[in-house]
Parts: structure tokens; C-alpha cells; sequence
């Protein structure tokens, strides 16, 4: 086994604390809840084995959403390239099912729409709005410019608004949008 430069109880205690909300995050990010888990478990194998570069004066949830962003970005990377080499179909069959699994209507509808965003886009929505960071840790977390955040939020709230709009059942959400 591994030794890593964090305590047991220590670890335990930081799994215990956000494995539910990194893995919400994964889970937004790829749509797949296979994936997510994954994610969710390489994102604490990477913040037990880089623990003593983790800076205690910062709060740590921070930290451990810029690991899930990478580590993300870089499955998504290498799932889109085994499936343009082996042909695998895009969506996993409990996709849907996790989709249709969600509660509520309105939140179908809305992560319906979020789905429909861009990566990056997907990204700062459910950093900003679903882990409830503020644009200056979201910047932090996925490593850009508060500037470069803080249009990307708005695009993404644009396109949101675009597609209420054309949807007549989700004029409700579009309200919360302003």
C-alpha cells in the first residue's frame, strides 16, 4: 500500500466531509455517474498523495475542486479518444436513467439545459451555483482569470435564458436566470 503524506483519521475525516459534494461536481461535469465515481475516487487519491502541497491557510474545498476540474477534463479526454479509436457509443446506458433519476420536474428541465452548455461553461455553473463558490475561488478552482470566469458565467447564463426561451415549460426557470 501506498504511503501518502496524510494521516489515516485525517483523510478519512476529508472523505467523509466532501466525497458527496466532489462527487456532485463530477457528476455535473460528465453527465455519467460511473465516470463520476471514478472521479470522485482518483480526486482523493491525487489530494492524499499531494497533501503536503495543500496550503492550510486556504480553505481546502477550494483545493479539492480544481483537482476534480483536472482530473475531469483529463477523463473526458481520454474517454473521447478511446471512443473515436473504438467506436463506443457516447452515452452510457445509466445515463439516462441517472438523468431521469433526478427530482423534480424544474430540476429535470434545468439539468436538462445545463447539460446542452459547453465544458467550460458546465464547469463555472456548477463550481459558481451547485458548490456555492464564489467567482473568485471558481477562478481559482478551474485555474483562469476572474475575468475569463466571470464571462463565462455569462455566456452561460445567455445561452440558459436562449434556451428557456424557446422551451415554453421552462419560462418558470428562466425567472431565476435574471
Amino acid at each position: 500500500m501506498k504511503d501518502y503524506p496524510i494521516a489515516k483519521e485525517r483523510a478519512r475525516e476529508m472523505f467523509k466531509e466532501h466525497s458527496s459534494y466532489i462527487y456532485g461536481v463530477a457528476l455535473m461535469l460528465t453527465r455519467q455517474r460511473v465516470l463520476a465515481d471514478d472521479i470522485t475516487q482518483e480526486t482523493f487519491l491525487r489530494a492524499f498523495a499531494k497533501f503536503d502541497h495543500y496550503d492550510d491557510s486556504k480553505p481546502l474545498r477550494p483545493w479539492l475542486y480544481r483537482i476534480t476540474v483536472n482530473t475531469a477534463r483529463n477523463m473526458l479526454r481520454k474517454k473521447s479518444w478511446k471512443q473515436l479509436f473504438t467506436g463506443l457509443p457516447v452515452m452510457d446506458a445509466e445515463d439516462s436513467a441517472e438523468y431521469m433519476a433526478m427530482q423534480g420536474e424544474d430540476s429535470q428541465m434545468l439539468w436538462h439545459a445545463v447539460s446542452r452548455l459547453s465544458l467550460k461553461q458546465r464547469e463555472v455553473i456548477t463550481l459558481h451555483y451547485y458548490a456555492g463558490l464564489p467567482l473568485p475561488e471558481t477562478a481559482s478552482a478551474l485555474g483562469i482569470p476572474l475575468g475569463t470566469c466571470k464571462s463565462r458565467l455569462h455566456a452561460a447564463l445567455e445561452k440558459l435564458r436562449l434556451h428557456c426561451e424557446k422551451e415554453p415549460e421552462l419560462q418558470t426557470l428562466k425567472e431565476g436566470l435574471k
